[in-house]
This record gives C-alpha cells, sequence and structure tokens, in this order.
C-alpha cells in the first residue's frame, strides 16, 4: 500500500534529539520524515492542522501488557495497539508473562505476526527463563533472531543471583538488555499494599519498600561486578531511588524506569478498598513519590513507562485481598504527566519526550526517539489546551481498570502517525 504524503503544519515542535523546541513544520513521505523546517509548503498534501498543539516523536513505552497468548478476555495485541495510539503510543514493548510465557522464538515470532496490522508497533520482550520459573535461562540467540528486543521475568524476580548473573553476562554479548523485576518474593508474600501505618490500620498485609531495595542492590552488585547493563523496571520506594543515583555516581551501567501512577498517586486511595488502586509494586508513601519526581527531575529516573496491566473485570471485581494486581496506563499517561509533572513546572515538555521516547528507543535499542530528516515518520501530536475526564467506558482498551478513573486530565493526543499511517483521535 502506498503511503500518503503528509504535512504536519503550525505545531510547536518538541524533539530533544535535535534540541528543538519551538515552531515547525514537518513533512511526511513513503513514511518517513522528509523535513522539520519553518514554513514547509504543503501544496496538496494531506494536512494535520497542529496549531496550538505539541509535536513530539512518538512515545515509546518499555512495559506493557497485551496479554495475548492467554489473556484474550483481558486484551489483545489489537486491543492494546489501539490504545497505545489513543495515547500517542507508536510503539510497544510486549512483557512476556503471557499462557505460555514468551520465553522460545517461535512465541516471539507469534507476536510479531499477530502485530502487523496493529495501530502501534510491538517489540516482543522474551522471558529471561524458561517459564519464568527462575531456573533455566531461554535460548536468548535465537529469541533475539526471531525479533526479541530484550528479556525480563517481569512479574517475579529472578530470585537465583547465579541465574541472574548469567542472564546479563550472556544479554550483554548480544547486546540487549535485562529488564529486571525487583521484589523479593520471601518479603513480600501475599501482600496487598504498602507496608506501613495506614495497611496496619486497614487490616491488610504490607508490602514492605526492602522487598524491592534489597533485590536492587543485588542486581547493581552484580552489574558492577560484570560490567555488564541492567534496567530496573517500575521502581516506587525513595531507597531504591538513592540507591541507583549512588551507583550512577559509581559508574554502573544501570538505568531504570518509573509509573505514572507511582510519581502521581499514594497509598491513601487504597483506604477506600477500590482495587483499582492495588497494583504491584504497591502505591507508596507521599515521600517515596516526592523523591520519585525527584529522580526524574536529576536524571536519576531514565524513563518513564505505564506498566498497561489491563485484567478482566471478573478479576477487579473482588475483596482486595483477593483481587489481580495491575492497572492500565496507555491512554492516560502523556495527560498525567502534563498535570502532574509540567503544569507543576517539575519537568519540562522536552524531559517529558525524553523520558518517554528518546531514552526508551535508546536503552531498549529500538528505532524511534527523533524527529530527525529520514527517521521512520513516528509522530504524536499532542493538544495541552483539551481537557477531558477519564471514562473507562469511553477507552480503547478492553479492560477498565485505570487508576485515574473520574480525574480530569488537561490534554488529550489529536493524531498519532506510525510509520505515515495517520490515527486521528476520536474520543468525545
Amino acid at each position: 500500500m502506498k503511503l500518503k504524503d503528509i504535512a504536519i503544519i503550525g505545531g510547536t515542535v518538541i524533539d530533544p534529539s535535535q534540541k528543538i523546541k519551538g515552531k515547525r513544520d514537518i513533512l511526511i513521505s513513503g513514511g518517513v520524515i522528509k523535513a522539520v523546517a519553518k514554513d514547509i509548503d504543503a501544496g496538496k498534501t494531506e494536512m494535520i492542522d497542529a496549531s496550538g498543539k505539541l509535536v513530539m516523536p512518538g512515545l515509546i513505552d518499555m512495559h506493557v501488557h497485551l496479554r495475548e497468548p492467554g489473556g484474550e478476555e483481558a486484551e489483545t495485541i489489537m486491543s492494546g495497539c489501539e490504545a497505545a495510539a489513543r495515547g500517542g503510543f507508536t510503539a510497544v514493548c510486549a512483557m512476556p508473562n503471557t499462557s505460555p510465557a514468551t520465553d522460545d522464538a517461535g512465541r516471539v515470532r507469534y507476536i510479531i505476526e499477530k502485530s502487523e496490522y496493529a495501530k502501534a508497533r510491538v517489540y516482543p520482550v522474551g522471558a529471561i527463563t524458561r517459564g519464568r520459573e527462575g531456573n533455566e535461562l531461554v535460548e536468548m540467540r535465537e529469541m533475539v533472531d526471531a525479533g526479541a528486543v530484550g528479556f525480563s521475568d517481569d512479574g517475579c524476580s529472578v530470585a537465583n543471583a547465579a541465574v541472574m548473573l548469567n542472564a546479563m553476562r550472556y544479554a550483554d554479548m548480544i547486546g540487549k538488555p535485562v529488564i529486571a523485576h525487583e521484589e523479593d518474593p520471601d518479603l513480600d508474600s501475599r501482600g496487598q499494599m504498602n507496608e506501613g501505618t495506614l495497611s496496619a490500620e486497614l487490616g491488610l498485609k504490607g508490602m514492605p519498600g526492602i522487598a524491592e531495595d534489597t533485590i536492587v542492590m543485588r542486581d547493581i552488585a552484580i552489574a558492577e561486578y560484570t560490567g555488564t547493563a541492567i534496567h530496573i523496571t517500575h521502581i516506587s520506594t525513595k531507597e531504591t531511588v538513592q540507591i541507583i543515583r549512588d551507583a550512577k555516581a559509581r559508574g554502573v551501567k544501570v538505568t531504570c524506569d518509573v509509573t505514572p501512577h507511582h510519581y502521581a498517586l499514594t497509598e491513601e486511595l487504597v483506604a477506600t478498598f477500590d482495587t483499582r488502586y492495588k497494583m504491584n509494586p504497591p502505591l507508596r508513601a507521599a515521600s517515596d513519590v516526592a523523591a520519585i519526581i525527584e529522580g526524574l527531575a536529576d536524571g536519576t529516573i531514565d524513563a518513564i513507562a505505564t506498566d498497561h496491566a489491563p485484567h478482566y473485570i471478573e478479576k477487579k471485581e473482588l475483596e482486595f485481598i483477593y483481587a489481580a494486581f495491575g492497572v492500565t496506563g496507555l491512554e492516560t499517561a502523556l495527560g498525567v504527566a502534563q498535570l502532574e509533572l509540567v503544569d507543576t513546572k517539575k519537568l519540562s515538555w522536552s524531559d517529558v519526550v525524553r523520558t518517554m521516547s528518546q531514552t526508551p528507543a535508546k536503552i531498549m535499542g529500538v528505532d524511534g526517539g527523533t524527529l530527525k530528516e529520514g527517521a521512520a515518520a513516528d509522530v504524536t501530536v499532542y493538544d495541552p489546551k483539551s481537557p477531558w475526564t477519564v471514562d473507562p467506558k469511553k477507552m480503547k482498551s478492553k479492560s477498565t481498570n485505570t487508576a485515574f478513573f473520574g480525574r480530569t486530565l488537561p490534554g488529550q493526543v489529536s493524531a498519532t502517525v506510525v510509520g505515515g499511517m495517520v490515527y486521528i483521535n476520536d474520543m468525545e
């Protein structure tokens, strides 16, 4: 299919990869960015009017659960990518805790084939160990050859330090990141929320921050010992932020990401017993949130990822202790970033684009994160003055478990361009 030529006219382009922040037009031809300049003559080219809007490299989510295969009642690759495009994400990295787990080359190929006609690029992340059981390493080279962009046992830590050490060494040899879910299962076992005074008052078993901190320290020590890289996902405690800050100062090859719900929400919401606030890692204390925002501002935290975790309604409409962990995030992430980070002057728009596009592309080793001439035409057009109220029934995800339900966000995505294909927001 021949792609139309497109001109995005009159917007404010924000592209930290080129240090651009100002009025520019963008010309797209054949799915590639042909020019970024002032006052482009669009001629008869199809136009997207971006007046009053922000134009940025397509967002890349490093951490998404598409649930297929095995959990199609909650999400499919196609519906998850619909939600991604709605939220301005042109690419997502699909986590391997599917059923069966993405732990061999055939399952990597399956995800790629199923995503051929999706509204976002899908990059499969393979499991570190067979069945995500923490024992036997997968055939990493074969999976990379099939299209895997990294490795994670997300949902579980790799409890055996020797297995983790070997995984980091092998992944380093083939140039792919290890994405570590950091949680000591012996400390966190059967916990429901952040451990503290509130958990005691509510009668819920706590999940102590030290369960995260100790495994973070272990994996950073392994990275420092081996000279390999480690990426720590969905960090949630002030101690973890400081551990990573100190490790970076020593020259350890460590990067990390945080979710919108962990920089925007606190544990007090759990007092409602609304299961949409049940997640892993759990919502933490206000002091943890403050440290996370400081970490974003000073560059300790490299990226924002949604940890989009859809669940079928029957898994959430239960008593709090029985409900599944996890919240959706693709459709609200950019609006939450504006509300909590930009409008509060804690981060700039350039910082947001860096953490949600440029840096994820770099860490995952995938194309994107830039609007340079010759780059794939993956573009997000965002209207920062178009408020909307989060209504799960109007969202593209098959699941309704958003932690931001009922909130009014200050802006929304008006168009997403993926390889020259244009998807216009149709939300009322």
